[in-house]
Order: C-alpha cells, then structure tokens, then sequence
C-alpha cells in the first residue's frame, strides 16, 4: 500500500507511474485520497480543539466548585456536554473517514521503477538476455504430456479422480525426480546464504491482506469457509508475513530466506492449449526466496536473486530468456520484476518459471515492517522470487532432453535422483 505522505507529496510521480501500469480513473482515484485525507486531517484538528476545549472546561469547572461559584460551574457543565456530544460525533466522523480512506488506498497499486518499460501486455514486455541454445528434437519427439503418458511417471486422470482437474499424480521416477528439484533448489539456496523456513500452507486474512493477495486476489485463492483460512498461493505470503507487525534491528539485516511449499490457485478462466499437462495446474510445488533489505540496498539485491535463479537454469542445462515486465503487465504489488522462461523444445514457446521482484515498501507499509536506522524509524523494502517453480521446469526438462532410447536427466540432479534417464 503507498504511503499517504507519498501521495500527498509527490502526486504527479504517482499519477505518471498509475498511468504507467493503465490503472484506470488514476486521477479520479488519486483526487479522492487527498480529498478524503484533507477532510481526516481537519477532522482530526478540530476533534483536538475540542477536546482541549472540554479538559479547560473541566479544569475550570474543578476551580468554580472550589471557589464556590456555582452557577459559573453548572454553565461550564453545560458548556462541557456540549463539547463532548461534538467530540463523539467528531470521533464517529474521523473513524468513518479513515475507514473510506483505507477502502480506498488498498485499490491503488504500486508505482513502478523508473526502468520499468512502457506497455500493455505481456507483448511488450523487454527481454533483457537470453542465455543457451534451444536444442533441436529428433523427428519422433512429444510435448510432455505424452511423455509423461509413454513413461508412466504422471497421471493426470487418477488425480481428476482423487481431486479434479490440475491436480496430477507423480509416480515412480516422476515422484522422485520432483522431489530432486525441490532438494537441489533448497541446497543451492542455502549455498547462496538463505535461511530454509517451513512456512504453514493456510494463511489468515490478515496475512493475505499484509503481502497485498487481498483483496485484490480472492478469486483466484481457494477459502476454507468455516476457519476462513486461505490455500497459500505461494510461500512469499507465509514467509515474509512473519515479519508482520516486527521492528527488525538493523544488525539482523538484510533477511534471506527460503522455503519449499505446494502452491494452490484456482486459476479460474484459465483454458486453451496452452494450459495442457504441466503448464498450469491447481496445485503445485516451489521453492521461493524472500529478502527484506534496507532501501538503499533492495536494487543490488534485486539483481542477486536474478542472478541466482538463472544459476539454477544454467545448472540444469535449461535455455531460458529474462524479462523484464512492462507497466501493465506487472502484478498489484510490484515496483520491478523480472520473469524467466524457458524453452518448451516439443511445444515451440517459451514457459515461465519464476517471477523476481521488488516491492520496495508497498508490501511493508501493509505489514508494519520496519527498522531503527540512526534512531529513526523506516519502513524497510521485501523482495520474492521463484526459485523455482517445478511444473514447468520439469516439462521443459521432459522435452528438451528427450532421446528415441529415452529422456536424459540433466547432469547436476543425478545425484539427487539415483538415475540418469528415464526409459
């Protein structure tokens, strides 16, 4: 959530960054903070001249009675009561304020990074590198669907059956090979300084709210009615929700950490090809990252988690391009993210499987997460990425690595499968 100070001071910076990201009505919306934040501050100024209206009167009152000047004390009660049905009513009308003012700000999305490319839609997105070579498949070769079918190691129909739709079953060599991805993600993590955390995978509204899912994702989350708990979609909401409401002293800076989780979405709307076998799914694992840094550090942190996630495609011999997303392409709470996407050999495109992203203070504003520095208090910035997600990792590594005796199983997670091909 932006800061009102921010919005108070800088709003054209505000409006050119909404306009930016093509948010709708942005000077509308912007218009009616400052108005509804004009009126709680002369609100809040005159409930505080009367309620130093009304302590005089008491005072006054006190000496009146003392000196035995009672008709002089019963008028000044009178004057009293007055005062305190106008700070009722003043209260009543400050509370209601706030209230519209905070229904408001949460509809207003974060204000991109100068960097941060023109744009629409995911079309105008700017690549920024793109790293390896796309290999090229024998004549015989299949998407992943049909080689999970050829190879017996996903079912998708015994987990409509179990669950639903996009909720596969892993079996055999496809159980072990992603639970080899989530270990050599976790390593490599903790190789890169992370803190491994095993987070709750159900969240309260409060959590949902603080890492900026709600509301403005409901639809797509899966509720438990009777807790009224959410299905995490992600391990960002867990982890960096520990700090919520927390004063990080600054010699605990910066935090890094990592979890694996299944994931949940409802991934409603959501159809077509694109969507076959891995490529979305209802449940699925991760491993993420999460940073919380001073401000001046969050950029150079940024680029380290980049640079780590490519790490892990580089090791897994995977030809991958980043992204860098444009005004309205990027997600509610961002400033700047970058997305990576491999290359689908048998489908001919590029899939994502990690988004990298800073939200400078847009989430902390929402969590209260802030720091001492220098004796002042600051909100401090948060940072997510995956790192990575399986699903389509995994298809691309099916694809890309496929053989008419066989698929191949990339060098550096044979020690943590126990096998070197899938045949």
């Amino acid at each position: 959530m932006l800061q009102l100070n921010f919005i108070r001071e800088n709003k054209d910076t505000v409006l050119a960054g909404l306009r930016k990201r093509h948010f709708a009505n942005a000077e509308a919306v912007v218009e009616q903070v400052l108005t509804l934040d004009q009126q709680r501050r002369d609100t809040q100024r005159e409930l505080d001249d009367v309620l130093a209206q009304s302590n005089a009167k008491a005072s006054q009152i006190g000496a009146l009675m003392k000196a035995g000047n009672k008709a002089e004390a019963d008028a000044a009660k009178a004057e009293t009561a007055v005062l305190k049905t106008r700070s009722k009513d003043l209260a009543d009308a400050l509370r209601q304020l706030e209230a519209d003012l905070q229904t408001v700000l949460v509809t207003i999305p974060n204000i991109p990074h100068s960097s941060v490319p023109e744009g629409r839609t995911a079309d105008d997105n700017e690549v920024v590198l793109e790293h390896g070579e796309k290999p090229t498949l024998h004549e015989s070769a299949q998407p992943h669907w049909e080689l999970i079918k050829k190879y017996d190691i996903i079912d998708f129909e015994l987990g409509v059956k179990i669950s639903g739709a996009g909720f596969p079953v892993y079996k055999g060599k496809g159980a072990r090979i992603q639970r080899a991805l989530i270990n050599f993600f976790l390593d490599e993590a903790l190789n890169a300084g992370f803190t491994e955390v095993q987070p709750p995978i159900v969240v309260n509204e409060d959590s949902g709210f603080g890492t900026g899912q709600l509301p403005d994702k409901e639809g797509q989350m899966y509720f438990i009615t009777e807790e009224k708990l959410y299905l995490i979609p992600t391990a960002e909401v867990p982890i960096t929700n520990m700090y919520r409401d927390v004063i990080l002293p600054e010699n605990q800076l910066p935090v890094k950490n990592v979890g694996y989780t299944p994931c949940f979405r409802r991934e409603a709307g959501s159809w077509g090809a694109h969507v076959r076998g891995l490529n979305r799914l209802h449940q699925f694992d991760k491993v993420e990252i999460v940073r919380i840094e001073k401000p001046e550090n969050s950029y150079a942190a940024l680029d380290e988690m980049s640079l780590h996630v490519q790490s892990l495609l580089q090791k897994l011999e995977l030809p991958y391009r980043v992204l860098r997303l444009c005004g309205g392409d990027m997600g509610f709470t961002s400033a700047l993210t970058y997305d990576m996407e491999v290359w689908s050999a048998a489908q001919q495109r590029w899939l994502e499987v990690s988004s990298v992203s800073n939200f400078e203070t847009y989430q902390a504003n929402r969590l209260k997460l802030r720091s001492k520095v220098e004796g002042k208090m600051q909100l401090l910035h948060t940072l997510n990425g995956s790192a990575l997600a399986l699903p389509r990792i995994l298809a691309s590594i099916l694809e890309n690595n496929q053989t008419p005796e066989g698929i191949r199983i990339p060098a550096v997670l044979v020690p943590y499968c126990g096998f070197d091909v899938i045949s």
